[in-house]
């Protein structure tokens, strides 16, 4: 017997060699797999971190904070020759320029001050030099008021040569008015104050002579058809109201708006568009009573005034048409530099930023947009002369009291972005109120870049929505009917043909909805809304009638089959919505429904809105969420649906009260990847829609979304640009929202399988 069990234990427990071989080759391959299947899972969390610190890589430069380096300080070139009136710098930072206040012209290197060139004015010698501007930013032309009513206009350039493959700046002086002086005020009075604005076509004057009144000459150019001379025809005009206590002017680059301020803190407002009759259309108080005006200029693009005040504050004053369009002035921000008097205010060339520096010598940089304070430095001990900043903004020099000039280097790259321009209002220059608005880029330097992403991020969600709001009800009430209580014949050929459906590009349902769907939708529009009231009101009306049908026609429909009856009524009921919609907006909406929301409500329709975008988008996302509801609910165990049944419970019971609660994790899933899959589609929210980034609720409006922006814009973007670094931000905002809506659904779901997982 022993021999016997120990026989029948060895055949039990040792396999034969064969047997042994594959068991092990089974075990190596489950190793693999699994190893292969962790590597895969890390590979995929590693690629999601890597995506997420390489966009956070591109975009923290944005808000590195600006530096500013003293580079040297030395004497004042040309000293001997005069008190500094103006001072300017080249783009390339090696040379400068400083006017005196007796017609002389100093160029000298940047770095040390070495003297490169010296030029006289070509002012009478009986005539002094009373007043001075300077014309557009970029052009550097500089214009000179004399004691004997004369204007002065010169221009200070550089010519860039490459003897040896070494670069030469060489300066010099044009007179693009002519060398000899421009009589502005015949009766030979000073002119107190000045402004001008020199272009190829126009050139405009105007000043403040020694009795108050402001005098404005306009040098109009004239080709003649039969020699070469050109010619100018001139206007003159004197604005007798602006008051004798002007002391400052500013005209602006189209040579329209007039602006005259006081000391005392009036700001005045005059329309120059017609030369020979100014009109002034508006005088504006722009400081308190116990404060004075102690600089003027105009901020890039010339659409905003600087007011540096005697309190140490500067701010932002543009016009702003009212309800009875009107234009008038009015402060859009201000910005404190310190408690002592502004003496200097320089704006850059090319953005919306300025330099202010006060009486003692505390100078500031700021972004008026961003309502930024970049950098804020103590220059000096003594009071400052002047101030140049360089046209790429990345270097100053300023003239001391103690005739010392210092030079700076700053390194700003992003200044236009701070989280108030990104997320908040934004009060930009000529609108009437703060708003949220994106419009990147312009073809002009003078543009003020507007880049918040609210209005953006607003409509990504409101995609979303619609698109949801079509998609969740048929795609969640299908799958329930297919999983429960369609027959498994016809759930073989329903469940397929849906999850087809996914397999269509995007891009075709984009083209589609855009140049099929939006006109349609737009024609009919009635017929869209009817399809609501008319094809479920088919529906329960033939449910109705149907159970009193002869029992013989309702037995031949096998048990399952029941929804293929519906399918001739609904779309009977579709065919009639539109049928009795041209009478339906005859009646109610006098023709035309459109019209009638315009007139009645001031609901505009745009051909291209969120109507087809959540038709075109909730069709696309119907088959993930119903593939998914649809597994979640069929694979509830049949033990739970049977064992409610045969406690009396009716079908609907079942599925409301076990089936549904057993399946929420699995529905709840499908809900959040179709919302994952909403919010991140680009080609159709792209093609469907106008693409206008505006935040407005209506159904009948269009919107951009984040994906859609980054789409369009990104091809046209500059590398490392501000635009280009902003639009890696919009596309880490769209990988957050969705890492961490993503993150919170798998804890809900986690929660509610842990809660049914004892059904």
């Amino acid at each position: 017997m022993s021999e016997v069990k120990s026989s029948s234990e060895e055949e039990q427990f040792h396999l034969p060699a064969a047997d042994s071989f594959f068991q092990r080759w089974r075990l190596i391959k489950d190793q693999w797999v699994r190893y292969g299947v962790v590597a895969g899972g890390l590979g995929v969390i590693g690629a999601v971190v890597l995506i997420f610190f390489y966009l956070l890589y591109v975009v923290l430069p944005l808000f590195y904070a600006a530096e500013s380096a003293f580079v040297d300080h030395y004497e004042v070139p040309g000293k001997n020759l005069g008190e500094t009136a103006f001072l300017a710098m080249e783009e390339q930072n090696e040379v400068a320029v400083r006017f005196t206040k007796n017609g002389q012209v100093i160029f000298f290197k940047v770095q040390d001050g070495e003297v490169l060139k010296t030029e006289t004015l070509a002012a009478p010698e009986q005539a002094e030099i009373i007043s001075y501007a300077q014309g557009s930013l970029n052009k550097g032309v500089i214009a000179f008021g004399l004691s004997n009513g004369q204007v002065l206009v010169t221009k200070h350039d550089y010519k860039i040569s490459y003897p040896n493959d070494v670069r030469v700046i060489t300066p010099h002086l044009e007179y693009p008015l002519g060398e000899q002086p421009l009589t502005l005020d015949p009766q030979g009075r000073s002119l107190q104050a000045l402004a001008i604005r020199v272009d190829e076509d126009q050139s405009t004057l105007a000043a403040k002579t020694a009795d108050g009144q402001v005098v404005m000459s306009s040098f109009i150019r004239e080709e003649s058809l039969f020699d070469d001379e050109e010619g100018f025809e001139r206007t003159d005009a004197v604005l007798e109201a602006a008051g004798d206590e002007i002391d400052f002017i500013l005209l602006d680059k189209d040579q329209r708006n007039l602006y005259l301020a006081d000391a005392a803190g009036t700001l005045t407002f005059v329309d120059v568009g017609d030369k020979g009759r100014p009109v002034i259309k508006h005088k504006q108080q722009a400081l308190p009573l116990n404060e004075t005006i102690t600089s003027l200029e105009f901020l890039n693009g010339e659409l905003s005034l600087l007011v540096g005040s005697s309190s140490g504050t500067v701010s932002q004053w543009t016009l702003v048409r009212d309800e009875q369009n009107r234009s008038g002035l009015q402060m859009i921000r201000s910005f404190k530099v310190s408690d002592s008097a502004i003496a200097k205010i320089s704006a850059e060339q090319r953005r919306k930023g300025f330099v202010a520096i006060d009486d003692k010598n505390l100078l500031g940089i700021y972004h008026s947009t961003a309502e930024r304070e970049l950098i804020k430095e103590k220059i000096a001990d003594h009071a400052p002369v002047a101030l140049a900043l360089s046209p790429r903004a990345n270097a100053f020099l300023v003239e001391a009291a103690d005739h010392k000039i210092h030079f700076w280097e700053v390194d700003n790259e992003h200044p236009e972005v701070s989280m108030s321009s990104i997320w908040k209002e934004v009060w930009y220059e000529s609108y009437p109120k703060p708003d949220y608005i994106w419009q990147s880029s312009s073809a002009s330097n003078d543009f003020e870049p507007k880049m918040s992403l609210t209005p953006l991020v607003f409509g990504t969600l409101k995609a979303a929505f619609y698109a949801m709001l079509v998609a969740i009800p048929l795609a969640l009430m299908g799958a329930i009917y297919t999983a429960y209580f369609m027959a498994p014949s016809m759930r073989q050929l329903v469940k397929p043909t849906i999850e087809i459906m996914e397999a269509l590009p995007t891009v075709i349902l984009g083209f589609l909805a855009g140049l099929w769907l939006a006109p349609f939708v737009e024609e009919n529009l009635v017929g869209i809304f009817s399809l609501l009231m008319i094809v479920p009101l088919a529906v329960i009306v033939f449910a109705y009638f149907w159970q009193y049908a002869p029992k013989q026609i309702r037995h031949k429909i096998p048990e399952g089959w029941d929804a293929a009856v519906l399918v001739p009524v609904i779309i009977l009921g579709a065919c009639l919505a539109f049928a009795l919609s041209g009478g339906i907006e005859a009646v109610f909406f006098n023709g035309d429904m459109r019209v009638w929301m315009q007139n009645e409500f001031g609901i505009g329709y745009d051909q291209r809105n969120s109507l087809v975008v959540g038709l075109a988008m909730g069709f696309a996302v119907i088959p993930t969420i119903f593939s998914i509801a649809e597994d979640a609910i069929f694979s509830v165990p049949k033990h739970l649906t049977t064992g409610s049944l045969a406690l009396g419970a009716t079908p609907w019971q079942t599925m409301v009260k076990v089936v549904l609660l057993t399946a929420s994790p699995g529905i709840f899933s499908a809900v959040m990847i179709g919302f994952g899959r909403a919010v991140g589609e680009t080609m159709i929210v792209l093609m469907a829609t106008g693409n206008t980034p505006v935040m407005d609720l209506s159904i009948f409006q269009g919107m951009r979304t984040l994906s859609a922006n980054i789409a369009v814009e990104m091809p046209e973007s500059e590398v490392d640009s501000t635009h280009y670094r902003v639009l890696f931000l919009a596309a880490l905002v769209l990988f957050m929202f969705t890492f961490v809506f993503n993150t919170l659904a798998e804890l809900v779901r986690q929660n509610l399988r842990q809660k049914y997982s004892s059904l």
